[in-house]
C-alpha cells in the first residue's frame, strides 16, 4: 500500500462556463457569436436584455422605457409589442473566441 496524499481532500472541480454562469432555472443558447445564458424573467427592469420571440423569429431586445429596442434597432412598441412573447432575460453573454478577428 502507497502513500496516500493529503492533498486529496483539497482537489477543487474545474470550472466551466456552465457551474460559473447558470442556476437551476438558467438555459444556455448557442447564437452565432457564442452562447447567451436566459434566465425567466420576475419582472421587466429598464435596460435589460430579453429574448424575445417576434414574427417568427427569436431575437435579442433592450426593454427601454415601454419599448423594446432590437439588435439592429428597430423599435418595437404600442400594438406591435402586445404580439411579442417574451422568452427570457439575458444575464450573461458569452464570446466565442473564433468569433474574433482580432484576438488581443
Amino acid at each position: 500500500m502507497g502513500f496516500v496524499s493529503p492533498a486529496t481532500g483539497y482537489v477543487e472541480q474545474r470550472l466551466s462556463p456552465a457551474s460559473i454562469c447558470t442556476t437551476n432555472e438558467s438555459r444556455i443558447l448557442e447564437t452565432s457569436t457564442g452562447f447567451a445564458v436566459i434566465e425567466p424573467v420576475t419582472r421587466l427592469v429598464q435596460g435589460q436584455v430579453l429574448l424575445i420571440l417576434s414574427g417568427g423569429q427569436t431575437q435579442f431586445a433592450r426593454f427601454m422605457g415601454k419599448a423594446l429596442i432590437t439588435e439592429d434597432g428597430e423599435v418595437i412598441d404600442g400594438e406591435a409589442a402586445e404580439e411579442v412573447e417574451v422568452m427570457g432575460r439575458v444575464t450573461f453573454f458569452i464570446n466565442s473566441t473564433d468569433a474574433d478577428e482580432s484576438p488581443v
